[in-house]
């Protein structure tokens, strides 16, 4: 791994430093990956010595070369899996939330979308040959969702203890977009702390969605809804975690989009998403999950069951 902190980096003072860390730059890594525009506007510099920096980052960092397909292989066989509580459910996802992945659930007011994170945060804390990784859970919360009295349903219809599966669900609020952007950041130093298993932010998009209106905003929306889901994946990859986002569809069709069941976020959250799941309310309290997107399993659907319990068939 790298050997440098950012502080002994040619160019970088203590002020500059800060600034960096400010914004997100915490590792080499982030800015060895980091455009010289963007470097230069978070930390105030020219793009001349912006560039020299990232250079010198790239120089000290472990940037990572070309692997055979074998070794990936290994790899994957050490990814997690957690429980939807649902067979049906499991088995469209391959046997559930995959670890190292970004998991994306959207689909209308009360299509389940919640519901099924709620439920992963209890999952997520039983043994792994029960379905779980006896891990915590990081809750970003963007539109004010997570629900403690919920977590105690589930849990006891499971027949755990709720104080001890609540003390490992960690629930941030996020009041604006940078806001929750730099919750990720501050999730980081979480993980160093807890055996953090399973991100979830609830909603991803709401905040961009509200703040960024109209054509001339869409540009820099999708920046930094882009900037956003590549540090997702990334806490995902650093500390083999699942992570669940939750997505809004368009109420009806507009300029931008067009389909009413389209998600919110267009391509940037699209092809970054390794699994995108639809979500849609059917009769007697059954929902329907259909499997849009994945880069190893065919699209299909799975009926499951929300009830006082939790999710289940």
């Amino acid at each position: 791994m790298a050997s440098k902190t950012i502080e002994e980096l040619p160019g970088v003072g203590p002020a500059t430093a800060d600034k960096l860390h400010e914004a997100g730059y915490n590792d080499l890594m982030a800015i060895a990956v980091a455009s010289p525009q963007m470097l230069a506007e978070a930390a105030e510099l020219g793009q001349s010595s912006a560039q020299k920096i990232i250079l010198a980052a790239r120089h000290e960092a472990d940037i990572g070369g070309f692997e055979t397909g074998d070794a990936i292989l290994e790899k994957r066989k050490k990814i997690g899996r957690i429980t939807t509580g649902s067979k049906a459910l499991n088995e469209l996802l391959g046997g559930g939330f995959e670890t190292q992945a970004i998991t994306e659930l959207y689909g209308e007011f009360g299509s389940g979308k919640t519901q099924i994170a709620h439920q992963l945060a209890v999952n997520v804390t039983m043994p792994k040959d029960q379905g779980g990784l006896d891990g915590d859970t990081l809750w970003i919360d963007s539109e004010n969702t997570f629900r403690p009295s919920r977590i105690g349903q589930m849990v006891t219809a499971l027949e755990l203890d709720p104080e001890t599966v609540l003390k490992r669900v960690h629930v941030a609020r996020a009041y604006n977009s940078h806001h929750q952007m730099l919750l990720v950041d501050k999730a980081m130093e979480e993980a160093e702390k807890f055996p953090i298993k399973l991100l979830v932010v609830d909603s991803m998009t709401a905040h961009f969605r509200a703040e960024y209106i109209g054509r001339g905003a869409l540009a820099e929306r999708q920046q930094l809804l882009n900037k956003h889901m590549h540090a997702l994946l990334r806490f995902g990859d650093i500390y083999d975690a699942a992570i669940c986002a939750t997505n809004q569809v368009q109420a009806k069709p507009d300029a931008f989009f067009g389909d009413p069941t389209r998600p919110i976020g267009g391509h940037i959250v699209g092809h970054t998403a390794t699994f995108r799941i639809y979500l849609r309310k059917s009769k007697g309290g059954k929902r329907i999950a259909r499997l849009t997107d994945s880069p190893n399993l065919p699209e299909g659907e799975a009926v499951f069951m929300v009830t006082e319990g939790g999710i289940g068939d």
